[in-house]
């Protein structure tokens, strides 16, 4: 029952191999080796042609044994490699394919000498040397096809690890951007509630830079990386927000003059500021003071004075930075640079280039 079993599986593994042939350029290439096979007679058996229907005979013989040797031996090569690909077990493919060549070559030309006895009384008379010849032959097709087999089924393992890797890093980039999700919101609506009855032009200004925060965020989800200037544009919304809350508690001062078209990752600048007014105090007495500006090496530097928070683990989990760290991994070579204190919490984000 067991050997039944197995036996089925054997045949269902060589009809899904048949499935993978394309016919079609099988049957020119079979044809296209039995002819040049045939002609190869002549070369051997000059005397051959002095008989027309001896060198019919010859040409047939040649032409099939070629075919029996390349085609049949590609064959094999392709059922085993698709049995057991070569880079799962190198030697042990290698192994079965000296092994089968052995076995096939011998069988096969000893099979077809038996037909053109049959057929056409052809002589089987030193059969041996033939079969020496063939066994030889072989060889180097085997060489050659298992040579070509295992380069083409590296290159293809090569370029579907490579394709697999940048899926992933796509899929994980996408990710990381999907994070990004100001959390000032509920904060913006609290003083928009307040703004509402005090002063309605100013209300309505904060509605205008609220939407146009939103909108930037909407716009860039599928972009990678954007203009400082661009970046820039947003935070100075984004800053007018924080500042109807904060007033002249929050002091932020930017110089990116001269820089304006490097590039960075989209809601990057933004997503620091945001870190900033989340894990410092801003009072009165202790103003928080956020500096944006460009260094001598082309790094955006985002920093701030010291005086933190006693926030809870849970809640401070450093998402945001982390979130950036690896965008950049992702983008560029540059890593970002953290100086934490004594008093200043420094940040250095490279500049990107357009290729980059």
């Amino acid at each position: 029952m067991q050997s039944l079993k197995k036996r089925k599986i054997q045949y269902f593994s060589f009809m899904g191999y048949l499935e993978t042939v394309n016919w079609k350029k099988e049957i020119k290439t079979t044809f296209l080796i039995f002819i040049l096979g045939g002609a190869t007679v002549y070369f051997s058996c000059g005397d051959c042609f002095d008989r027309l229907n001896v060198a019919i005979v010859a040409y047939i013989a040649s032409g099939t044994l070629w075919v029996l040797l390349w085609q049949g031996n590609a064959h094999l090569s392709d059922f085993l490699t698709y049995k057991l690909p070569w880079l799962e077990n190198p030697s042990k493919r290698f192994l079965y394919g000296v092994v089968a060549v052995v076995i096939y070559t011998p069988i096969a030309v000893y099979l077809l000498f038996l037909a053109l006895n049959w057929f056409f009384n052809v002589s089987l008379e030193n059969i041996e040397v033939t079969l020496g010849i063939s066994i030889l032959i072989t060889f180097f097709i085997s060489f050659f096809l298992n040579s070509k087999a295992f380069l083409s089924n590296w290159k293809k393992a090569a370029l579907d690890t490579e394709k697999l890797k940048k899926e992933q890093m796509a899929t994980k980039y996408e990710s990381l951007k999907n994070q990004v999700n100001p959390h000032f919101l509920f904060n913006s609506l609290n003083a928009l509630t307040n703004l509402v009855y005090e002063d309605q032009d100013l209300a309505a200004k904060f509605i205008r830079e609220l939407s146009r925060v939103y909108r930037y965020i909407l716009d860039t989800r599928s972009q990678e990386l954007v203009t400082l200037k661009t970046e820039m544009d947003f935070v100075e919304a984004y800053v007018f927000l924080q500042k109807i809350r904060f007033d002249d508690k929050l002091q932020i001062s930017i110089d990116v003059a001269g820089f304006e078209k490097k590039m960075v990752p989209p809601v990057a600048v933004q997503t620091l500021i945001e870190n900033a007014i989340k894990h410092n105090i801003i009072a009165e007495d202790e103003p928080l003071h956020i500096e944006i500006l460009v260094d001598e090496h082309e790094m955006l530097i985002v920093k701030n004075n010291l005086q933190k928070k006693n926030i809870p683990l849970e809640e401070s989990a450093g998402m945001g930075l982390a979130n950036i760290k690896a965008r950049y991994e992702f983008l560029s070579q540059k890593p970002v640079e953290i100086i934490d204190g004594p008093k200043e919490f420094t940040i250095k984000l490279p500049l990107l280039d357009v290729e980059q």
